[in-house]
């Protein structure tokens, strides 16, 4: 089939312009594929414009006025007055910068005619139909293979679907808020929840947060867990495992919520906005799947290869938060670029190693999980070594001084595998234990390492220290595992 004005004919078509699916065009492109992408916009990737930047522009400014509200331990006084109005100007602002950096490569896309804009869907497996927008020429699209890199969305949990627009707030609007509100109900404890829910606590919004399951973000061990509620409870108002009981709209805006906290005492209480931080789910509707020839699950959806990011054998590939795998922008990234070289070499396939995984909350203190994951590790084959934040030299100096690490190896090896983590920069110490990790090292080769004094890394030598003494350590037969397994 020749092209024509209204169809066009590639080796490769990908469905998304988020930092997956433009990691792949590019991926694609370098091997010498012709390449359509194919989205209807916004443009800008969600890292940008609604999720990791204009978050941590937040959480700065929050972090100023604490700090500043806490100077005083240090003999420094000091009262801020938090700008509303300003607060949210230069999240705007920067944030606009950050997402025009992508919008200018969307451009370039545009201007030689790479990216198509519409919604595609599948009508025949190397077939996609395009709805378009904005004027949009080409309605079909012919290709050998197909990337799918269609990203998430908020997801809003039943109870809170009834509320309007002018109540509810997910990622995609509490950024365009032209002022701080007044009152927040946060829904989940997870990455989001706790990030901004923490954020708008500092700017002095009144803030509850609620979950269920009773654990803070991606935490897995019981005890970094334990300690994690313990010290943002003593902060904010947080509720880990509460129980919903109504949620009632409020004329000109508002909801009542009526819940359970975990001891199972009564509350009521009135919000100007419910913040949805309950997770995002991934963007797989009206994409026509039944017609692309795959495999599909009982949910309608492939399963990806995460080495390959191929679905079965077939000619179609997926990457990013619609992959489900790890929904963070380096992996989205890789799995991109892993998706780009494979589509374009198809039906040549090469598997490659994921990354050592390495997930970070910035809250304060803040969390990070690296490597296994606790539920795959055993005690008969794993030992832990432990830092409490409480009396490490740095963190005492900075006023800092509250968090709890645990760092688990290989009996027998000693080899790195994983890390739970709570406490001062630990976004920093979670990459030096996530490069160990990747580089097979062991315990006693990392505490071979340079440790400067003094300095927060001097917290995980302590927990490596205390590791390597565990490894040594026989574990009685038939003794509970209760580090790790199922439930933890």
């Amino acid at each position: 089939m020749s092209s024509s004005p209204s169809h066009k004919q590639v080796d490769v078509a990908i469905i998304g312009a988020g930092t997956a699916g433009l990691t792949a065009r590019r991926t694609a492109a370098q091997r010498g594929a012709s390449v359509a992408i194919i989205d209807p916009g916004p443009y800008g990737t969600t890292c940008a414009r609604v999720g990791c930047m204009p978050s941590k522009l937040l959480i700065a400014a929050a972090d100023a006025a604490w700090h500043a509200r806490h100077a005083g331990v240090f003999g420094v006084d000091a009262t801020p007055v938090v700008d509303g109005p300003r607060v949210m100007a230069r999240v705007q602002a920067e944030r606009d910068r950050f997402v025009g950096f992508v919008l200018d490569s969307v451009q370039a896309l545009q201007a030689d005619g790479t990216l198509i804009r519409g919604r595609a869907r599948f009508t025949a497996p190397h077939r996609l139909a395009v709805d378009p927008v904005d004027g949009e020429a080409v309605t079909s699209v012919e290709a050998r293979t197909v990337v799918i890199a269609t990203g998430s969305r908020p997801f809003t949990p039943p109870p809170f679907r009834g509320l309007g627009p002018d109540t509810l707030l997910t990622t995609d609007a509490i950024f365009e808020l032209p002022d701080l509100p007044e009152s927040v109900f946060v829904v989940g404890a997870g990455v989001i929840g706790m990030e901004l829910g923490q954020a708008l606590h500092r700017l002095g919004v009144q803030v509850t947060i609620g979950s269920i399951g009773g654990r803070i973000g991606f935490i897995q061990s019981r005890e970094v867990n334990a300690e994690a509620v313990r010290l943002f409870r003593q902060e904010l108002d947080l509720h880990v495992d509460y129980q919903l009981e109504s949620v009632t709209p409020l004329d000109g805006g508002g909801a009542r919520i009526r819940f359970r906290t975990d001891e199972g005492e009564p509350r009521e209480a009135d919000y100007r906005y419910v913040l949805m931080g309950a997770g995002r789910a991934p963007n797989w509707e009206g994409l026509g799947l039944e017609h692309a020839g795959l495999p599909l699950d009982a949910r309608g959806r492939p399963e990806v290869n995460p080495y390959t990011n191929q679905v079965g054998s077939s000619h179609v590939f997926v990457a990013g938060d619609v992959a489900g795998h790890r929904p963070l922008l380096h992996e989205a990234a890789d799995e991109g670029r892993m998706a780009g070289q494979n589509a374009a070499g198809f039906p040549h396939v090469v598997a490659a190693p994921r990354k050592t995984r390495l997930g970070i909350m910035f809250t304060d203190p803040q969390i990070a999980v690296v490597g296994e994951d606790w539920g795959d590790l055993h005690c008969d084959s794993y030992r832990v070594g432990v830092v409490d934040y409480g009396d490490q030299g740095r963190a005492r100096t900075m006023n800092q001084h509250k968090g709890l690490v645990r760092i688990a190896g290989q009996a027998g090896t000693g080899l790195l595998v994983g890390a739970q983590m709570l406490g001062p920069r630990v976004e920093h110490t979670a990459h030096l234990l996530a490069w160990a990790i990747q580089g097979h090292m062991r315990v006693g080769e990392a505490l071979e390492m340079p440790f400067y004094h003094p300095v927060f890394e001097e917290g995980i030598r302590t927990a490596l220290r205390d590791l390597q003494g565990q490894l040594h350590l026989a574990r009685a037969p038939g003794a509970p595992c209760e580090e790790f397994g199922p439930g933890t």
